[in-house]
This record gives C-alpha cells, structure tokens and sequence, in this order.
C-alpha cells in the first residue's frame, strides 16, 4: 500500500468512527471490561509520566484520557483525525472546564511532520490501537525523535498478531473471528456501522525494531487472561471469574508468553539514555 492509499484508509477509518461519535462514550461506559482497560493503561502511564507533563496524544477520540490525564495536572494536545470525534471531545471538554490544559488539532499521525504545535513534548500517547489504522507504522514512529523532549516517553496501545482470546473462539465455531488476525499479512478489512477500512496487526519486535534508538522501557499485555471487550456481558454473568482472571493478569502481564498474546499489548519507550530498559529481545 502506498501513502496515498494509507491516506485514504485513515480517512475511511476517521469516516467509520465519526459516524459513532455522539453515541461512542454512552455505548461503552457501562461497558466493565472496557474501564478495566482503560484503568490498566493510565496506570501504566503514570507510572512514567512526570508532574505537570506536556502530552501529545494520538487518536485522542472523545476526549476520555485527555480529560483523565488534564485533571491529573498534565497539558495535552489531543490529535486525531476524525472531525466527529473531536466535536465530541471539545464539548466534553468544554463541559469540564479543561479548555486551559487540552488544545486540539485535526492532524493524521501519519503526517505528524505538518503538526503545527510541535512541542517539544514530555510524552506521546496513543490509547486504544488507532496505530492499528495504518500499514506505514514505521513512518509515524521515526516522526516521533523530533517531537519528543530528551529523556521524554513514549506509550503505545497496539493489537498483535495473535490473540489468544480470539483463537479460542474456534471452539465455539467462529471461525473468521478467530483466524482474523492469523491471515492478516496485508491487513483485514475492518467494518464500523457499514463503515469499512483496513486493519493491520504489529508484534512488539516490529515496534521495537521500528523505534530504533529509544529504550523499551516496559511491555505488558492487555486482556490477554480477562477476555477482549467485545465478549458482551462477560464480567457481569461470570464475576467471579471475571475477578479471578483479572488477578492473574496483574500477577503475569509482563511474563512470556502472556505479554504477547493479548487482545492488545502496552509498551513504553524512553528517548535515549533511558536507564534500566529491557533488552530488545524482551519483545
């Protein structure tokens, strides 16, 4: 796929999420299994992030972590590149009272180069695999070094390959959700409200390799033993299980093989002289 096409796969993309903006926070914020992902990954965030930090955050969508993380004190410029969602976001934010520490700009990550605020930032974020929409993830990783503070990080939420969720689902005869991701060499075609776009799976060697200089830091997979989001109604007929399973994930996200093989995986970098990172055979 050229960068033309890219260009228009993420402009499908930013098409197929705006046509669920006014309705996409009331959809899932009842959702249990959803707030635990969203829980999980500001923890890991803040594990790294330092007082009063400037934040570029990709696919910012409707706001949620840009408010999250404005409250906590931080300042964000929350880029994406679906109109809708960030009319959603504004208003809320707006709403909030959070004007003074969120600014917005309609940018794709993929032409981060034309960002008009270009910091420099304390941390970039991207929640949620929006990097997914994309099969030129090297381009959007190598724009991250002029961005970027010495010392500062960097944490991305991305889908693998290999979910091991999702290839269980073949005992239940779900066959093409199952080996979605299996036969996904040059992307799967994604579908939101009869909108379509392509979906590419990364591994963590293939970020790692990507970001060259920068130090992993830390990578965790994300219900990898608490079942994907989209498994309706799991956490509230099973909540015992669901409590169980939830323990064990805190207990194993780092280790392999789990780390790896969840519905999604987080990872941090630090832009040169990070101390104390992981090998790179850690991915």
């Amino acid at each position: 796929m050229n960068a033309q096409q890219s260009n228009i796969n993420e402009q499908d993309a930013a098409i197929a999420f705006s046509s669920q903006a006014p309705v996409f926070d009331e959809l899932y914020q009842d959702n249990p299994i959803i707030q635990y992902k969203r829980e999980r990954v500001r923890n890991h965030v803040e594990r790294y992030l330092q007082p009063g930090s400037l934040i570029l955050e990709l696919n910012s969508g409707t706001g949620e972590d840009a408010s999250y993380f404005a409250r906590h004190g931080h300042t964000i410029h929350a880029t994406d590149i679906s109109e809708g969602m960030q009319k959603v976001a504004r208003e809320k934010i707006a709403m909030h009272h959070l004007d003074n520490k969120i600014s917005y700009e309609l940018c794709s990550f993929t032409d981060l180069k034309s960002l008009q605020n270009k910091g420099p930032y304390d941390y970039i974020f991207s929640n949620f695999a929006g990097l997914n929409c994309t099969e030129h993830l090297e381009q959007v990783l190598s724009s991250f070094e002029g961005l970027l503070k010495p010392g500062g990080c960097v944490t991305l939420v991305i889908m693998p390959g290999f979910c091991l969720w999702e290839t269980l689902l073949l005992f239940r005869g779900k066959f093409r959700t199952a080996t979605r991701r299996l036969f996904s060499g040059r992307g799967r075609t994604a579908n939101i409200d009869g909108k379509y776009f392509t979906c590419s799976y990364y591994s963590a060697s293939t970020v790692c390799r990507y970001m060259g200089s920068f130090e992993l830091l830390s990578l965790e997979g994300l219900c990898t033993l608490v079942p994907p989001s989209y498994m309706q109604h799991f956490a509230e007929k099973h909540s015992k299980l669901y409590s169980w399973l939830k323990r064990k994930e805190e207990k194993y996200k780092n280790k392999w093989p789990w780390r790896l093989i969840g519905d999604y995986y987080i990872i941090t970098f630090k832009k040169k002289g990070a101390v104390g990172g992981l090998a790179l055979a850690g991915c």
